[in-house]
Parts: C-alpha cells; sequence; structure tokens
C-alpha cells in the first residue's frame, strides 16, 4: 500500500507538471483576457473615453522609408546631432531631432554569458533594423494651426555634456510665433527618466492651448518566448481597471484600446527588460494601445494629458516619466507606492521611491504570486549572505523541510506503521480474497487501529508542488536568475544543465538533439528518486513494478529540459528526504534494506515451472 501511495503521488505530481499549462494556466489566461476585452469594449462606449473629435497622440506609424533598406544601428545613429547618455547603469544618446529617447544600451547585461558578449539594446533609433523609441510633445487642438516640435524638429542643446544621474540635459526651441520651449531630460541612477516640458508664451501674443503626449513605439515583430506563464506585449495598469495585457497578435487584431483612466502606467514588456511611460499620477489622461501593418508593424502605446493652456508672458510646466531597462525586481519595487510589511521584513528598499501605481505588474509573477514573490526575496535575502544563487536555492529547501517537518514526519510515520502490519495485510488479503468488500473494510479497521493513513504517502510529494511551480516561476521569470551560475559547468541556473550523457558529457565531438540533452544534475536527480522509492520493497504486483522501476527515468527525461536551478533543487530535496525518512523508519522500528532493494531491482526473476513447460 505504501508503494502504491508513493507511486501515486509520483504519478499525480507528473501529471500536475503537465498538464499544469494546458488545463489550468492557459485557459484562466484565456478567461481573464476576455473578460478584459469585454471591460475594454464596454469602457469604449462610456462617456469618460475619448470622443470623436478630441486631440489625440500622434497615429503609430512604421518607417519613414519602408522601402528603403534598414541601415546598421550605427549609421542610423549618425543621422541626427546627438546628446550622449552615460548614466551608471545605461549609456546610449538622445536624438536632437525629434528630441526622442531612442538610443538606450544597459550596462550591467550581456547576450549570453560570456562576459565579452555584446551589451543588451534596448532602444534604437529610426532608420535602424528594428526602431524601438520612446516620444515626448504636444499636439494642437482639434483645428489649432499653432507651430508645435515634431518628429522632425531639430531641437538645440544648451551643452554638448552627457547625460548622468547628477547632469540633466537641456533642449530648446523656439516655433517662431512667440513660443518659446525647454525641454529638461533627467535620469536616476537605476533606469527612470524624467522629461520636464516648460512652455513660455511671449506677451502680447494670444494664449495657446497645447495637448501633452508621450508614446512608446516599437518597429517589427518582436521576438517572444511563446510561454503561458510569461506575458510578453502591450502592458499597463490602467488606474481602477487595473492590469491590462494585449498580446501583440491581439492588438493587432483587434484594433487599439483606449482608456481614461487616472493613476498607473503603460508601456511595451519583454522577458526580462521594458519600456514604461507614467504620466502624473494624481491627473486623468488618455491611454491607448495600438498597432499598424502599413509599412511594417509597428506597436505604440501612449498617453494624451488633457489640454494645457498657455496665457500671454506666462509659463506652463508639463512632467512625464519613462521607465527603460532590466525588470529588477528591487529596482521595479523602488518605483512601487509602498512596500507590503513582509517585503520590507525581507530588506526591500523604502527609499526615492516614484509613486507609480502597480508598478510591481510589470513583472509577471502569475497566478500564485503570492508564493512566488515571498519565494524570490527568501531567495535574494540568502542570495545576499552567500553570494551564490544556487547554494541560497539550498538553503531555502533546508527551510522548507524544517517548516514542512510535523506534516512530513507523521506521513512517514504512518508509511512506517504500514510497513509494521505488512504481514497482517497479507492475512486478512489471503483470508477474504475472493470478498473485496469485506477484504476492504479489514484493512480500513486495521488501519483505525494502528492509527495509519493510508494515503500519508502522498504528502511528501504532493506538498512540494506549489514550492516547485513557485520555484520555477521565480527562475524563469526573474532577471536576478539569469546568467546566475552555481559550480563547476552550471553557469545559468535559469537555463538547462548544458551537459549530455549521450556525448559523454562533452567527451565525444557532436552535438545530441534536444530531447536527449540529459545532463548531469537531472541524472542526479533521477538517481535520488530512485533510492529514495528503493527505501520501500517493491511492490508484489508487476504493473506497480514496472511503474516503480521506471518512474525515475520519466522524470529524469521530463526534468531535463527545466532550468538547472529546477533540478538542482529537486535532487537535493530528494537527498534530504531520503535521509529524513531513513531517521524516521528507524526510529519506529523499521528495516532499512536500501542496497537489497536497489539489488531486487536489477535481478532477473526465475521462471516459474509451468512457464518453463
Amino acid at each position: 500500500m505504501d508503494n502504491r501511495n508513493t507511486i501515486l503521488a509520483i504519478a499525480l505530481s507528473a501529471l500536475v507538471l503537465i498538464g499544469w499549462q494546458f488545463f489550468f494556466a492557459k485557459p484562466q489566461i484565456d478567461a481573464q483576457r476576455q473578460q478584459q476585452a469585454t471591460q475594454q469594449a464596454l469602457t469604449a462606449d462610456k462617456s469618460d473615453a475619448p470622443q470623436p473629435g478630441a486631440a489625440n497622440a500622434p497615429q503609430p506609424s512604421g518607417q519613414a522609408a519602408p522601402n528603403a533598406p534598414a541601415k546598421t544601428r550605427e549609421g542610423a545613429l549618425r543621422d541626427s546631432p546627438r546628446i550622449p547618455i552615460d548614466a551608471e547603469r545605461l549609456h546610449g544618446s538622445i536624438a536632437l531631432i525629434g528630441g526622442r529617447v531612442d538610443d538606450v544600451t544597459l550596462k550591467d547585461y550581456r547576450e549570453t554569458v560570456d562576459p565579452k558578449s555584446p551589451e543588451i539594446v534596448l532602444f534604437a533609433p529610426i532608420g535602424s533594423p528594428q526602431p524601438y523609441y520612446a516620444e515626448f510633445g504636444f499636439v494642437n487642438a482639434p483645428g489649432g494651426q499653432i507651430p508645435l516640435p515634431n518628429a522632425q524638429t531639430e531641437w538645440k542643446a544648451e551643452s554638448q555634456g552627457p547625460l548622468t544621474s547628477q547632469t540633466p540635459a537641456v533642449l530648446t526651441w523656439d516655433n517662431g510665433q512667440g513660443l518659446t520651449f525647454r525641454r529638461t531630460i533627467s535620469v536616476d541612477k537605476d533606469y527612470l527618466f524624467t522629461v520636464k516640458d516648460e512652455v513660455a508664451n511671449a506677451a502680447g501674443g494670444q494664449a495657446a492651448t497645447l495637448y501633452p503626449y508621450a508614446l512608446i513605439s516599437r518597429h517589427g515583430e518582436p521576438h517572444v518566448s511563446g510561454y503561458y506563464v510569461l506575458f510578453e506585449g502591450l502592458i499597463g495598469v490602467m488606474g481602477d481597471q487595473g492590469l491590462q495585457e494585449l498580446a501583440y497578435k491581439k492588438i493587432t487584431d483587434d484594433g487599439p484600446r483606449t482608456f481614461r483612466p487616472t493613476g498607473g502606467w503603460l508601456g511595451i514588456t519583454d522577458k526580462y527588460w521594458a519600456a514604461a511611460l507614467v504620466p502624473p499620477q494624481d491627473k486623468p489622461y488618455n491611454a491607448r494601445f495600438a498597432a499598424t501593418t502599413e509599412g511594417g508593424k509597428t506597436y505604440q502605446t501612449d498617453y494624451l494629458l488633457d489640454p494645457l493652456t498657455v496665457q500671454p508672458g506666462a509659463t506652463a510646466t508639463v512632467a512625464g516619466q519613462l521607465f527603460a531597462g532590466a525588470k529588477q525586481v528591487s529596482v521595479i519595487d523602488a518605483y512601487e507606492n509602498s512596500p507590503s510589511w513582509w517585503q520590507k521584513a525581507l530588506g526591500a528598499q523604502t527609499a526615492d521611491r516614484a509613486g507609480i501605481q502597480r508598478f510591481e505588474l510589470m513583472i509577471d509573477w502569475g497566478w500564485f504570486h503570492f508564493i512566488t514573490k515571498p519565494m524570490f526575496y527568501a531567495l535574494d535575502f540568502f542570495y545576499k549572505m552567500v553570494g551564490n544563487f544556487g547554494v541560497a536555492i539550498l538553503i531555502v529547501t533546508v527551510i522548507l523541510k524544517l517548516i514542512f517537518f510535523p506534516l512530513a514526519n507523521k506521513s512517514y510515520v504512518s508509511m512506517s506503521k504500514m510497513k509494521l502490519v505488512q504481514p497482517e495485510m497479507a492475512r486478512i488479503r489471503e483470508r477474504f480474497k475472493d470478498d473485496k468488500v469485506k477484504q476492504q473494510q479489514e484493512l480500513m479497521e486495521l488501519y483505525k487501529k494502528e492509527k495509519i493513513n493510508p494515503l500519508a504517502g502522498c504528502l511528501p510529494v504532493v506538498v512540494q508542488i506549489p514550492v516547485f511551480f513557485a520555484l520555477y516561476k521565480v527562475l524563469f521569470i526573474t532577471i536576478e536568475m539569469r546568467h546566475a551560475p552555481f559550480f563547476g559547468w552550471i553557469h545559468d541556473l535559469a537555463a538547462p544543465d548544458p551537459t549530455s550523457l549521450f556525448n559523454l558529457f562533452g567527451l565525444l565531438p557532436y552535438d545530441v538533439p534536444h530531447f536527449l540533452m540529459i545532463g548531469v544534475w537531472p541524472l542526479i536527480m533521477g538517481v535520488t528518486m530512485f533510492l529514495q522509492m528503493r527505501l520501500n520493497p517493491a511492490p508484489a504486483d508487476p504493473a506497480q513494478q514496472m511503474v516503480f522501476t521506471w518512474m525515475p527515468v520519466f522524470f529524469t527525461f521530463l526534468l531535463a529540459s527545466f532550468p538547472a536551478g529546477l533540478v538542482i533543487y529537486w535532487s537535493w530535496n530528494n537527498f534530504l528526504s531520503i535521509v529524513q525518512q531513513a531517521v524516521i523508519m528507524k526510529r519506529q522500528g523499521v528495516k532499512i534494506d536500501l542496497l537489497g532493494n536497489v539489488l531486487d531491482t536489477f535481478k532477473r526473476k526465475k521462471p516459474t515451472d509451468a512457464a518453463k513447460g
């Protein structure tokens, strides 16, 4: 019975692992997005939606010359005079033509684990193969004819020095009709730009009414991972309407989505990187997600503020913010409104917060965020102590074992008692072999008398399932785990073990197919699972014996493509479970014959006389 329960528990885990994304996560995500689409359609009919005839931010458009061959990024950068950016964590430049932030490279991240590989390029200018940029500006009121700075306007720089976290860049432009625009661009020590526009109206003229806007435009179809556990596309928090996620295909097929929120943010997110606009948090604005296929695919998020009227002799000021960088948890949280109590307890920073509403949703923590995010904070806490996320995983696994010890102890004690009463169980089965109902009743009476839970064997494995998924999510989505090394050959805990048994771990000079990439750690995991199962004698039933024997092999292949950090966790957890179960069995007086059980697995069964005949 205990072996049967172990098999049941492992089979249940396998079923959850395989079916999770198809039967649980996908329907929930699809349902949520359908609900959002319905809500958005209803919202479009309400009075607070942008009305026909109102001003709009510039429409998304393709390349200025779609038939012209794309230049290199370096060639496109030379097409406009620029102010360099040299901040602590990013560098690049600002185009004076259009006043755009269109050249951002992240200093701390590289394309591969090789420290000499290229740095991650986030923004690229128009004219390059895949332009991606942010733009701030003004549009006229309907019917207005005021000359305003646009995408072709060349701004003047007050100084040629680089934009740093201590030195802002200042741009100016005069429309020749009494309006002077002064733009101050600053950046903090991480990834947040602040763009402040001042509009001065000369005395003796007429009042000017302008609509401030900001947009992020991405040209070309971005590469997406295609996993249901991760969202990539257009994203934002629309005030009280909450999180909105629109995949690239959906926004292309369904058309623009508009909102009228107060507070929040909107942008475009990749797995590890993002760009987001942050309008003033205390004023309503018109937000839009849009796409076009004319001249090539282009995706755009933008917002339009309420009109700004500048009287003669007066100056008006408006400001917005732009996040352009890595989705580092501590940085994202630092731009959030305020940390929760448990974030503070685990070391979340509270200073220099930008007050961006629900900015933590930029990271896709998933439906089990209440487990996933604390899991990350626990790993990060120990990482700061030991300097290695792999070691942090080992420490957290031990702590989880201690937390769940009462439950596991009760389970293993019950399993040990079941071993002690196996002779009595065998007698009951033999005595009532022709009456299955009576046999089951007698077995249940025996369990009750000896205080045995026949399903106790499921608990140690089942309790791992939420922890397993939380750790999987953390390894998959957080940039902190990207390229995080362990020891030896593991240089990236978020990637599968790069070795393979089928080329003798690199000794043979050929690459093996993906499905045969069975590395060292998956093998260790399989061996520890095999040993854990062999703490119990093999079941008598041949079908159960086969399952009992092949289950570790199945899991070895199944988990070989999972992140190495997850396989290390499972292997270490198996080892701790073996020690824990062996100690409890010994205390209960159960004989442990691990070596004998292992040898029995490989013994050939002698054919019976009937079989010989």
